[in-house]
């Protein structure tokens, strides 16, 4: 049992959580909580540390994924010291990184299962040439860690294909970014990109639309068929997009607000296109 701040393995999971630069040396990211330990593919746990206090009961539930997986029991005031949260559960794990390659997100033409939870009816996700209609949504430079997460919440929720992001966005691997996606960062594949512009035209290249979130847009964004494949651009929290890379898409279109609001925040404007193309991929399927 860990019993002592200066075990090696107690500051290195500080480190981790503190500094991007020792997560991607590493190659691991901390996730802390039972929901987050219980869906993080077993494959993928690098080792996992208990807090004495709620040992037995984390055995009697997940024992047998636990017995898959490398763990470490702590002291109770040591594990405190080491989590990120005010309220520690009592279970921290060190997962893998992932590793996406845009042209991979790309070139995949296998479609996921997608069923409207309420009526069970599959969603139209393919195209006439059997080719997946994709939906993506690139970022650039949002800065909010609790924006990012819900973002890849809702990408999960409506099927999207993956999160594209600027290089000078937020980290994914933030603790706080992680406790907000509340596990899709397991399940959504996402790039960070030094040129978003480039990755836009890649996009276009394929045969996708690129719609950027513009306030000075004259079209509004319930006026255009998403149901093709599909990707909406969104800019930082404060500045939203800049010129240059709103100008890269195919359209602008804008989010009607009324009274004395400027503009929406990144991820709510996210939901609002995301569920727009997902209404229009539901309706009237059989």
């Amino acid at each position: 049992m860990i019993t002592s701040f200066s075990n090696r393995s107690v500051r290195e999971v500080v480190q981790l959580t503190q500094k991007a630069k020792v997560r991607n040396r590493q190659g691991v990211f901390v996730v802390e909580g039972v929901k987050m330990f219980a869906e993080a593919p077993t494959e993928k746990i690098e080792r996992v540390y208990l807090a004495k206090r709620a040992e037995k009961e984390l055995r009697e539930v997940y024992g047998k994924k636990l017995d898959k997986v490398f763990c470490e029991i702590v002291a109770d005031d040591i594990f405190d010291k080491m989590s990120d949260t005010k309220t520690p559960q009592g279970i921290l794990t060190l997962v893998k990184q992932y590793q996406y390659r845009l042209e991979d997100l790309l070139s995949s033409v296998q479609a996921r299962k997608c069923v409207d939870k309420h009526t069970g009816r599959s969603i139209s996700i393919m195209g006439e040439t059997g080719r997946k209609k994709q939906l993506y949504l690139l970022v650039e430079d949002i800065q909010d860690p609790g924006n990012l997460g819900t973002i890849f919440r809702t990408g999960e929720a409506v099927g999207a294909d993956g999160i594209l992001m600027s290089s000078h966005t937020v980290d994914i691997y933030n603790p706080k970014t992680i406790r907000s996606t509340m596990g899709s960062v397991y399940r959504v594949p996402f790039v960070y990109t030094e040129d978003i512009c480039g990755t836009v035209r890649e996009l276009q290249k394929n045969n996708i639309c690129v719609y950027a979130a513009d306030l000075q847009a004259e079209k509004c964004y319930d006026e255009c068929d998403y149901s093709g494949a599909s990707a909406f651009l969104i800019g930082n929290e404060g500045n939203g997009l800049r010129q240059e890379t709103a100008a890269c898409a195919d359209v602008k279109i804008c989010i009607p607000m009324e009274g004395s609001v400027e503009s929406l925040n990144a991820a709510v404007a996210s939901t609002v296109l995301f569920y727009e193309a997902y209404r229009q991929r539901r309706h009237g399927q059989q």
